[in-house]
């Protein structure tokens, strides 16, 4: 049995999401919340909403004891690019991509 919950069109760049998600991918989900919460980077934030409602997920619609969890699977997929452009010198005009992000967070039962 697994539960997962995905977060889509979250506008943190994949890359930056990515960094935080290879620090919880196979703990405990007690341990991936202590890591979420003193890890100072954006998209901890995002992950830790996304773990609690696989959790939640897990508790309610499957009957998992939360004290057996953890993070199975953790992924970042690359969502659309908004492309925005930033007018330079002589006429120039430079592309910005801001960058958005799929997150799924799958949690199964030891």
């Amino acid at each position: 049995m697994e539960a997962k919950a995905v977060a889509k069109y979250v506008r943190i760049a994949p890359r930056k999401v990515r960094i935080v998600m290879d620090l919880i991918r196979g703990k405990n989900i007690g341990e991936a919340f202590a890591i979420l919460k003193y890890t100072p980077k954006v998209g901890a934030e995002v992950i830790e909403k996304v773990l609690k409602s696989a959790v939640a997920n897990a508790e309610h619609n499957n009957d998992m004891n939360v004290d057996n969890l953890y993070v199975s699977a953790a992924y970042v997929d690359q969502g659309p690019t908004l492309k925005r452009i930033h007018p330079r010198s002589r006429g120039q005009a430079f592309k910005i991509l801001k960058r958005s992000s799929h997150v799924t967070v799958v949690v199964k039962e030891r």
